[in-house]
């Protein structure tokens, strides 16, 4: 058998690990699902010791289906902006993970805006101050979790590098979704630190995103070197291939990542963060804007209609031509990019006495298309190129429906990837390159040809349709909002 390397990504539901071949090839792929729990309204958490399992898991797995070959390193691509707190003599979690989408740090965030030294967070940063982020949350977790000398904060992937090497370290792209890292020194910031109550002492090491990050020395993994970290997101982002300022990329996990390659570290003030993709000889820049529920959006709707998940989702909403007005904002835990409002709503609204269950199946669908509608504007700031191509990925990325109304709402090609596990393969190319290996490229499959999605409606339609969906989110915001007489939708009336 020939050198591999395995390359793990450890996302919110469930750890994915793929073994790659030294020509690039996929020979094998594991998953171990992770759980999720919500303890009370707005909070969001996971175990951080079922997390390590999960990769122990994954990994082992996977090397299972390739005896006799040779791993030659791993590479990791994690969840982001989650944070774990543990103890520095025993490794021990002081607590459980706070997860991205966890928003019980809101009131802290607003009243820390009413500070004058947060008006440098954005700008250091590239970041809103907002409770996704992870230095709030890593506050939270000292108040609450006790303080000292020998607790160590950090994000998924230095929990994992800690139990994999032994090193406390903070890959660079996973550093700068904290609030704490400043994008043009690519060092943790002292000031924002200490606005937010953060110990620099209780951070890890600000490490490339190639490393060097040492070699595996937790008992019963193959002694191998962590060839490269990325953050999930910009993973998928390198995973679709050399980056390219034209295309952006879009991520449809439980919520969704859409990110466009950018030359600066500048803030371009659209409601859009401006992020380190990764680093290695140099810095690759991104606009990003995140969106809390958008697979999540789908599965919320299909338990609310009695199905059984996304695809029976998909295949009521196919049953009508379109959503006949209905509109969700699926504003759970509040709005996130381009608007950042934490106190806006979910709403359901538009609805007649003829609406039926398909109607809101279908909207939901809508949800999510307009959100990434939303934020793929937003990184198109005045004088830039509107983007050509959206790259697709992710689980809801293999919905026809979904993909097709992306395009509609869009206005531009949208193409989705051929392998669901484009985070990892983002992994194993940085990994590959320091290796001198060929990058792996998504693997073509007979089964599922690649996929493109034109649009189809006209540009009067789209325009309807992006009305429609503001006046709602006007609703959600708790805005005044002018008289649509847009409920007419059927018949092809939104073409």
């Amino acid at each position: 058998m020939s050198d591999i390397v395995v390359a793990i990504d450890q996302g919110t539901t469930n750890t994915k690990a793929l073994a790659v071949d030294a020509a690039g090839v996929p020979l094998a792929t594991a998953s171990v699902p992770v759980g999720v729990s919500n303890p009370r309204p707005g909070w969001v958490e996971q175990d951080a010791d079922e997390l390590w399992a999960s990769v122990r898991g994954a990994l082992l797995d996977c090397l299972a289906q390739v005896p006799g070959a040779t791993p030659r390193g791993i590479a990791l691509s994690t969840q982001r902006e989650s944070v774990v707190a543990w103890d520095r003599r025993d490794g021990r979690p002081l607590g459980p993970v706070l997860s991205w989408q966890d928003t019980r740090t809101a009131g802290r965030c607003g009243a820390l805006a009413a500070d004058p030294r947060s008006r440098a967070v954005t700008p250091r940063t590239g970041l809103p101050l907002d409770p996704m982020f992870s230095a709030p949350k890593m506050a939270w977790a000292l108040e609450h979790h006790g303080s000292g000398p020998h607790v160590a904060l950090g994000t998924v992937d230095s929990w994992l590098l800690w139990n994999l090497v032994g090193e406390h370290l903070n890959e660079a792209g996973n550093a700068s979704r904290t609030l704490l890292l400043d994008l043009e020194r690519l060092g943790w910031d002292p000031e924002l630190a200490g606005l937010f109550g953060v110990p620099l002492s209780a951070l890890g090491r600000v490490v490339r995103s190639d490393g060097p990050f040492g070699v595996v020395t937790a008992p019963g993994l193959p002694a191998v070197p962590v060839l490269a970290v990325l953050a999930d997101s910009h993973a998928a982002l390198l995973g679709h291939g050399p980056a390219d300022p034209a295309t952006v990329k879009a991520t449809y996990g439980t919520g969704s990542s859409v990110m466009r390659v950018w030359p600066t570290a500048d803030v371009v003030g659209t409601g859009v963060a401006t992020t380190l993709a990764w680093l290695t000889d140099r810095p690759t820049y991104a606009l990003e804007g995140n969106i809390r529920y958008s697979g999540a959006a789908l599965d919320w709707t299909a338990r609310l209609l009695g199905v059984d998940g996304g695809a029976a989702l998909g295949e009521l909403a196919g049953t009508v031509e379109d959503a006949a007005g209905t509109v969700l904002v699926p504003a759970f835990g509040g709005l996130g990019a381009p608007h950042w409002e934490p106190g806006a709503v979910g709403v359901l609204t538009g609805m007649t006495a003829g609406t039926t269950r398909a109607h809101v199946a279908r909207a939901a669908f809508d949800a999510v298309v307009m959100q990434v509608a939303d934020v793929v504007a937003a990184t198109t700031p005045p004088g830039a190129e509107a983007p050509k191509t959206l790259y697709a990925d992710g689980g809801a990325s293999s919905s026809d429906l979904l993909m097709r109304l992306q395009a509609d709402a869009l206005g531009c090609e949208v193409r989705p990837a051929a392998t669901a596990e484009l985070s990892a393969l983002g992994a194993a190319r940085l990994a590959a390159r320091g290796l001198g290996w060929p990058e792996p490229v998504p693997p073509a499959s007979d089964a599922a040809p690649a996929r493109r999605y034109s649009p189809t409606t006209t540009p009067a339609g789209r325009e309807r349709r992006r009305a429609r969906w503001h006046a709602a989110l006007d609703r959600s915001r708790g805005r005044d909002i002018r008289p649509l007489t847009l409920n007419s939708t059927t018949n092809g009336d939104d073409r």
